[in-house]
This record gives C-alpha cells, structure tokens and sequence, in this order.
C-alpha cells in the first residue's frame, strides 16, 4: 500500500529540518511539522548510521582523534551546522542575563558572543573526545552508541515541541512545531531510542538507556528555564537542545567505559 500523504510529508520535512537531504518539502503546516518533529528519533538513528560508519572507515586508516574529529566535521557538514549554531545562539542569550524580547534580539544577531564560543568549543571538543574513545570498542558497540546518541539528540526536539510548550516568537520554526508532540509518540520515541542504546557498552546494557534517560531529563529542565526566560522555544533552542543531549549521550556512554 503507498504511504499515507501526511506521513510521507511529515518524514519528508524531517529529513529537510535535521539533514541536508536534498528532497522536497510538500504539505507544511503543524499537524505535518508534529508529525516531522515526532520521526526526528529514526532521522537522528539514520544519520548516526552514516557518522558511525565514517568513524569506523576512518578508524582502519587514521588515529582514533583524527578519526573522531573529522566525523564530527560531518557531523555539522550534514546538519548544516544549525544545531551549532543554535547552541551558540541560545547559550549568548542566556549568558546575557536578559529576558524576553531582549533576550530573543540577542539570539538573533549574526555575531557569536564569548559564552557561544565557549559553548561550541567545548561541545566539540567533548564529543572529538567521546567519540575517539569510542573507538577502542567493538565496533558493534561503537556503532550503536554513535546511532543512540544521534537519535537522542533529535528525540530532545520532540521533547521540546510536546503539547503545552509555547513558542517564543508568533514567526519561525519554533511557532510552526511547538506543542506539536504528543504523549505517546514521545514514550515510543524515548522507549525505541533506549533500545538503540542497549548495546553501546559492553558488559552493561543498561549504561546506555541511562545515557539517554538522564540526557533527555537535564534537557526536560533545560526547556523549563528557556521557557521562563524566552517566553518559548525558537529553532535555535532546538538546535541547541539537539547538541546537548547528543554530547550527554556519548559522555553517559563512555564514562568507566
């Protein structure tokens, strides 16, 4: 049977918000965008797929940090850098200590200010660093632990866009998704990612799926700061909220590794 035309919209718009997939949007709106934010789990699990397999070619070829850098590189190459940005972005506003509509002007300059260097500094090097060690396992484990993490970090927007969350601004991508996601594509969304994670660590299966659990929950209270300090959520809150949950992930994964 052919897909149903909402889904196929929906998993197409997922594809064009967290890749550079080159296919084109159809139908737009918020029932399409909930249904867009709710498969970002299995776009993230299909782009881990790619990164994890770069980082294992590399692996055979070059050092384990080479390796980890360079997939980190494509990383940002085939999300076009937007979760980067938006982490600098939003770490600059709260940095700034101001709220609201001063807060959201800050996030709109073009410039990075000092906390935005300083978060995707940091970020980077933690996930080179994560990623480099993840190399030292079997590569069933690593594989798997590069997929979890990459899902996670899109499950955090789904997070972020649930039913009751507001929009920071009556334009752009924050008020086409949030309050999008309902309660039940989130359980079997945080429930699938789990299982991906189950065998990132060898020896314990349950090391991952904490990973993601305690990722997704200091992103949960992340959201509720933003909330009170933007009013919201905008696109660069998700993309902000998508390279902190990935980084927590891979730093659950490879502690006492």
């Amino acid at each position: 049977m052919p897909a149903e035309p909402g889904r196929a919209d929906g998993l197409r718009l997922a594809l064009t918000t967290f890749t550079i997939a080159p296919i084109r949007a159809g139908r737009i709106d918020r029932v399409t965008a909930g249904r867009a934010m709710a498969l970002g789990p299995l776009v993230g699990a299909l782009l881990g797929a790619v990164l994890g397999g770069v980082l294992l070619l590399l692996a055979a070829l070059a050092p384990p940090l080479v390796a980890a850098g360079v997939t980190v590189g494509c990383a940002a190459l085939l999300t076009r850098g937007l979760h980067l940005d938006g982490l600098a972005d939003t770490v600059d506003a709260l940095g700034s200590y101001r709220r609201g509509a001063a807060a959201l002007e800050i996030m709109k300059k073009p410039d990075v200010g000092p906390f935005g260097v300083v978060a995707l500094v940091l970020v980077l090097l933690l996930q080179t660093a994560a990623l480099a060690e993840l190399v030292g396992r079997p590569w069933p484990a690593a594989l798997a632990a590069v997929v979890a993490a990459t899902a996670a970090g899109r499950l955090g927007v789904a997070v972020c866009c649930r039913r009751g969350v507001p929009a920071a601004r009556p334009e752009g991508l924050g008020a086409l998704v949030a309050g999008t996601v309902g309660p039940v594509a989130l359980v079997a969304g945080s429930a699938a990612v789990a299982l991906l994670a189950v065998p990132a660590v060898p020896g314990r299966p349950w090391q991952g799926p904490v990973a993601v659990l305690a990722a997704l929950a200091v992103a949960a209270g992340l959201l509720r700061h933003l909330v009170r300090r933007l009013g919201g959520i905008t696109g660069d809150v998700l993309g902000a909220v998508v390279e902190l949950v990935t980084t927590l992930v891979y730093l659950g994964v490879v502690l006492s590794g």
